[in-house]
């Protein structure tokens, strides 16, 4: 499993970084472990825009359902299609080709204030 330098993680368990001018967005490996198999994703639709703290998508494994929550602003420019077909990615590679979401932010620097970087996030949650 490949970590970013630059990833940040949330309270509520996703991460966030930037390349090429968009921030990924997707679920930490510690959210999967405790939610077990992936078995279904809802992601919004490109072009929708969220506030820091709000729901944006929905995964359900075989022991729970659970929403997910925007760690930073900004309005959806991707979707990762593939997970909509094989969620189970989900549970392979949380964060190489298993991202839920890009988008593009304006507060990236403020809104991850509160949040770890992967590391203290890993020892926080162990």
């Amino acid at each position: 499993m490949t970590v970013k330098d630059n990833i940040q993680c949330s309270k509520s368990h996703e991460y966030v970084y930037e390349e090429n001018g968009k921030y990924y967005i997707g679920l930490t490996d510690y959210a999967i472990e405790q939610l077990g198999d992936i078995v279904f994703v809802e992601l919004p639709e490109v072009g929708s825009s969220f506030a820091k703290g709000e729901i944006f998508g929905t995964v359900e494994s075989v022991k729970a359902a659970s929403e997910i929550y925007m760690p930073i602003s900004g309005y959806v420019t991707d979707i990762n299609e593939e997970l909509i077909e094989k969620p189970e990615l989900l549970n392979e590679t949380p964060f190489d080709e298993a991202w839920l979401i890009k988008v593009v932010s304006e507060s990236y620097e403020e809104d991850i204030r509160d949040m770890a970087d992967y590391n203290t996030y890993k020892e926080e949650v162990e």
